[in-house]
């Protein structure tokens, strides 16, 4: 037996049945129309929402479109953040189709497009930009269209976030501009009538280290400091990165936000005098919505193979590839995982969940011990509300994509 992570505490048995946002997960199925399907509890999200405001009061919240772009989500939480960063024009679409305004996006990525550019330049949309040649190309659109680009320059700072899964910033990387060369770039950008927005500055991801978050803020603000008084600018915004992770495995603690809001918000009304008129930002994902979502995949075979009981699913890797630990994992670990019909019963097997691909790699639980579960069930995987349906090679063998559903108690 190989232990799982945590379920998150949001979601209870129903008469011994998971339910999620009020409903049990067969009653949402039957809604959907079928599994695979993913749903996302909007009332765990706005909970979250509500527990950044007060922990990190002054500081604007930005939603990671990059966790989860499906359009029910974003309409759900486009009102409930001062921005949206996205990393391509389709991510951009999505947020206007969803009612954010232009001027509350930011649009970063290292490979744009002059196509994407002259897309963003035209909406006016604020643009990061990655080096300088993009910022060359960003000049050149936005003389020909006669418009003033809205502009932040993208920093690869000189340190990462300790412990980190996944290190966005320090030493060579095809993220950003290296530091010591920004404030060049930002003169270059004044000079030419661009509109300078400021600075963002991501150095990781998935930290579950309060003292290494902290501590990477507190550098972030020191270097965005360098950089405004070398460059002779005031930036409007300093977009902090967000870094903060969920408890995906077992033994994984969960993360001390209210410590980390507390520090933030001391140094922010201590901030340096050549940022006393720029607002600091979060740019926050997974944290928002990653506990949200729950896949939900049913048992089509139950098979017995050297000693071992297989349970096939009819979901996989294909929808789930980071529960399969195929997305960025070094060793293969146990996601939360259930049998939704009968939640919160005691474990009597030991089974590996399968799914129904052709490979190998498909494999959503390794060893994992659940109640005795049989073919019709459903098999629940949590953590599933960032980097799933979006991030999963969802035509691999022609399966096809998972159903999405929003849904919320108060519905």
């Amino acid at each position: 037996m190989k232990p799982i992570g945590p379920i998150p505490a949001d979601f209870v048995p129903r008469a011994g049945r998971l339910a999620i946002g009020g409903e049990t997960a067969e009653s949402l199925v039957a809604r959907a129309g079928d599994t695979p399907l993913f749903v996302y509890d909007m009332d765990v999200v706005e909970r979250r929402v509500a527990r950044f405001r007060a922990a990190f009061p002054g500081i604007d919240l930005h939603y990671a479109l990059k966790a989860n772009p499906f359009v029910e989500l974003v309409k759900g939480i486009a009102p409930l953040v001062d921005g949206i960063d996205v990393a391509s024009i389709g991510e951009a679409l999505v947020a206007l189709g969803a009612g954010v305004t232009p001027d509350c996006l930011s649009f970063a990525g290292p490979g744009k497009r002059d196509s994407e550019l002259e897309l963003a330049i035209g909406q006016s949309v604020p643009i990061n930009l990655e080096s300088e040649g993009e910022a060359e190309r960003v000049l050149a659109i936005a003389a020909r269209l006669d418009k003033t680009p809205q502009l932040a320059v993208r920093v690869n700072p000189d340190f990462e976030l300790r412990g980190s899964g996944m290190r966005m910033g320090g030493g060579a990387k095809p993220f950003g501009v290296d530091a010591e060369r920004v404030p060049a770039l930002v003169r270059r950008l004044v000079a030419a009538g661009a509109a300078f927005r400021g600075f963002h500055i991501f150095a990781g991801s998935q930290s579950l280290d309060a003292d290494a978050i902290i501590e990477a803020q507190a550098a972030t603000i020191a270097l965005a400091a360098r950089l405004s008084d070398a460059a002779g600018v005031q930036p409007r915004r300093l977009n902090l990165g967000g870094g903060f992770g969920i408890p995906y495995f077992g033994g994984d603690q969960v993360l001390d936000v209210e410590r980390i809001g507390a520090a933030l918000v001391e140094a922010y009304e201590a901030r340096p005098a050549v940022l006393r008129e720029t607002g600091f930002c979060l740019e926050l994902g997974r944290w928002l919505v990653g506990e949200a979502g729950v896949y939900l995949t049913r048992i089509v075979d139950r098979k017995e193979s050297g000693g071992q009981i297989f349970l096939i699913v009819d979901g996989g890797l294909h929808h789930q590839l980071a529960a399969s630990g195929n997305f960025g994992t070094v060793v293969r670990r146990n996601y939360p995982i259930a049998v939704a019909d009968r939640f919160g019963a005691e474990p009597e097997e030991t089974v590996n969940v399968c799914g129904c691909l052709c490979t190998p790699l498909d494999r959503l639980g390794d060893q994992v011990a659940l109640p005795h579960a049989k073919v019709g069930d459903l098999i629940a995987i949590f953590l599933a509300g960032a980097y799933g349906a979006s991030a999963s090679p969802s035509t691999f063998l022609g399966h096809g994509p998972a159903r999405e559903l929003l849904v919320r108690a108060s519905d």
